[in-house]
């Protein structure tokens, strides 16, 4: 993990110390024939340093940049491998840890101290560029005059030695002498991997967890090799020891385990030196299987070579960019080929390593290296993955679309961002349909899925008025002429409706003049309190919609402005006189109208049609036969018709004057219906009706279904005289 982010560092020398060389070069090759080259070599030092001065700087805030990336990104890999082997953990303790955020502190200071260590040899690099290149002037100038080569020839002699050499080297405290590109590899090699180790193992301290575990790394050095397989204590003391520690998963069980001593020991002793490749994990007691570690020092020896060869690689290229002379990079390019087929018969006879060819390569040629800018989408998607669940909410709806369209996004990221956008579409929802907290009066630009999404945020007076405005609407789907398909659909999908279904723009234009015939004279859902406003064919109209008290409203309304003068109640007092005398009244007030006899006729709608235009008129009941002599009154079925209401208005009269006193104390006790007592045979009726009912009847009479036709048609029932005797004797009897 460590080796990619080092290289970027290496590289970066590279590419540095190969720019310096061809600004050298090029300075040097200059005029390489003029008599006066010296005096002008040294003339053009200024320059050259002022060159030389432009690409330290610029490498300086590359490599400053880059180690500070390098060292968190190591951190962090440090930090969630330790999250991942706390599996013994409960998913909320590990979920936790995983969510903590890195030590700040921690990674800043490693990186600082790191950066500190890199580019303190900064300081020397352009004074050793100073005093080469005039070394250089001064060697070639010796060599021309002592008449020992050419100037040409002992300007190549000298740029391959500096070539092999690099631009700038030093001993350190150890006395090992080190190229500037390999001293900042190590360095930034060795800084990424103390930043993930010391992650890792705060993580597992901090969490309990005190035992860990080295690898088996394949091609071990000698100085790791006696610590591979081995148990470690993260805080505990130095030397091997038995210890016993609990199990990870019975409680109670103690397991005895063998270790070889502590952390810090076994670094004092070399591992996890520069250039390392072991790690430590997490040892679990009683869960984790040590495998023997098998010692490899053939494989050592390979990986060794390979990097030999590497350098060798490295060495050429560099001699390539040096070369004054097109003889000099001949031969360069010729020796490189060389050391590369060297390479590959190494690999070929040690499959088990591979290329790296990264690592032959002295850098790119500009600096810093160009790095591609990264999209909104990725910048965007990076924000998701490194925020919190607040994180969503902080970023506004083109952000969170350039992050869905970053395909960078794994399954519990969407789900976040899918979660925030279903909580921005209620929240303005409820802000349009229930403005500072308020319903709206005009339900209607609201569709039905709309109104369920809203339901569980309203209280129970205006759960009462979506629960209406829906039933509205199931209602008006069945209405002739009304599309029930367009009924539950919200303002703005109708008008998307009309604009995407060209075809259809008739009934949806239909729709929304519905809707505004709706909104004009149901206002909040209730019939409008000015009805005198509204014309009859709109009344009319509204009686689709209206429920049963809106509907006695419309009819008073419309008898308001059709309004008769009633004729008074008949009081002949006869009952029947009554009756017939208020019946034929009422028919001379409605004139012309026809007889309210058939209007149940006028159903029909072209038939109504027909009498409005005065083309027709509804047909009459028929007589039936038999029913007529010479001049009747009415007809017998007119007379069973009305008997209804002669029944109805005696047993008004007779509750009123008898203050509800109607049936006696054992009729009342078995639940019978006093309205049934003022028809039917008197035999039961007077078992049944109190003292005050049958003073009642001697006075004002009680007429059987028979009597009441006989005495309104004027034509005998043979039923008739029968009742006569039984209410008779029953009157007798009291």
């Amino acid at each position: 993990m460590v080796e990619p982010l080092a290289e970027r560092t290496r590289d970066l020398y590279a590419a540095a110390e190969e720019r310096l060389l061809a600004i050298i070069a090029r300075q040097l090759a200059a005029g390489l024939d003029a008599p006066s080259w010296a005096e002008q070599k040294l003339a053009a030092v200024q320059a050259m340093r002022r060159a030389s001065q432009a690409v330290v700087d610029e490498l300086h805030q590359a490599v400053t940049l880059d180690v500070f990336d390098a060292v968190t990104q190591s951190y962090n890999t440090g930090h969630r491998a330790a999250v991942a082997e706390l599996g013994a953990l409960s998913d909320d303790a590990r979920r936790l840890v995983d969510e903590r955020l890195p030590q700040a502190q921690a990674v800043d200071r490693l990186a600082q101290e790191t950066v500190d260590v890199v580019t303190s040899t900064h300081r020397g690099i352009l004074r050793a560029i100073v005093d080469r290149f005039r070394a250089v002037v001064s060697e070639v100038t010796a060599t021309v005059a002592l008449g020992t080569g050419t100037r040409r020839q002992a300007t190549q002699d000298a740029m391959r030695r500096w070539a092999d050499e690099g631009v700038t080297h030093f001993r350190d405290k150890s006395g090992r002498r080190w190229q500037l590109t390999s001293y900042a590899e190590m360095a930034v090699r060795t800084a990424t991997g103390r930043a993930a180790t010391e992650a890792h193992m705060r993580t597992l301290a901090e969490h309990g967890v005190d035992l860990v575990t080295v690898s088996d790394s394949p091609r071990e050095c000698p100085l790791c090799r006696p610590w591979e397989g081995k148990v470690l204590t993260i805080g505990g003391p130095a030397g091997p020891r038995t210890v016993e520690v609990e199990h990870a998963t019975q409680d109670g069980v103690m397991v005895p385990v063998r270790v070889a001593g502590s952390l810090d020991e076994a670094r004092l002793a070399g591992l996890q030196h520069p250039n390392c490749r072991h790690s430590v994990s997490a040892y679990t007691p009683g869960l984790t299987v040590i495998e023997k570690a098998t010692s490899d020092p053939a494989g050592y020896e390979a990986g060794q070579r390979q990097r030999a060869i590497e350098r060798k690689i490295r060495q050429y290229k560099r001699r390539q960019s040096a070369a004054v002379t097109p003889e000099a990079k001949r031969a360069a390019g010729i020796r490189l080929r060389q050391w590369q087929g060297a390479m590959r018969t190494h690999l070929a006879a040690h499959p088990d390593l591979r290329r790296l060819r990264h690592r032959e390569q002295p850098g790119a040629s500009n600096l810093p290296e160009p790095r591609t800018a990264p999209t909104p989408e990725q910048v965007e998607a990076a924000r998701l993955f490194s925020g919190d669940d607040t994180t969503p909410r902080e970023m506004s709806d083109d952000q969170l679309a350039a992050a869905m369209r970053s395909t960078l996004l794994d399954d519990r990221a969407r789900a976040r961002v899918e979660a925030e956008a279903d909580r921005r579409d209620l929240d303005a929802l409820l802000d349009r349909a229930r403005p500072g907290g308020r319903l709206v009066d005009d339900l209607l630009a609201l569709s039905d899925d709309e109104l369920a999404r809203i339901l569980p945020h309203l209280d129970d007076a205006d759960t009462l008025r979506v629960m209406a405005e829906v039933h509205r609407r199931n209602r008006a789907g069945q209405l002739p002429g009304v599309r029930a398909d367009l009924v539950h659909l919200s303002d703005d999908q109708l008008a998307a409706r009309y604009r995407d279904a060209p075809d259809d723009q008739e009934a949806t234009a239909a729709e929304a003049a519905r809707r505004d015939l709706l909104a004009q004279h149901f206002p909040g859902g209730t019939l409008r309190a000015d009805l005198d406003q509204v014309d009859d064919d709109t009344l009319a109209w509204a009686m689709s919609y209206a429920d049963p008290a809106e509907l006695a409203r419309i009819a008073e309304e419309m008898d308001r402005r059709d309004a008769v003068d009633m004729p008074q109640p008949a009081t002949t007092g006869d009952a029947v006189d009554d009756l017939l005398a208020d019946r034929q009244a009422l028919a001379e007030a409605l004139d012309p109208a026809p007889d309210p006899d058939g209007w149940g006729a006028l159903a029909d709608d072209a038939l109504w049609a027909a009498v409005a235009a005065g083309d027709g008129a509804p047909t009459p009941a028929a007589a039936e036969e038999g029913e007529h002599e010479e001049g009747p009154r009415i007809t017998r079925r007119e007379a069973r018709q009305l008997y209804d209401e002669y029944v109805y208005r005696q047993y008004l009269a007779a509750e009123a004057d008898c203050r509800g006193y109607l049936l006696n104390r054992k009729a009342k006790a078995a639940g019978h219906d006093p309205g049934s007592l003022f028809s039917g045979p008197a035999r039961i009726a007077h078992s049944r009706a109190s003292d005050e009912l049958k003073e009642w009847w001697a006075t004002h009479g009680r007429l059987t279904q028979a009597e009441f036709i006989e005495q309104a048609t004027g034509q005998r029932q043979r039923w008739a005289e029968g009742a006569r005797h039984n209410e008779a004797d029953q009157q007798n009897k009291r």
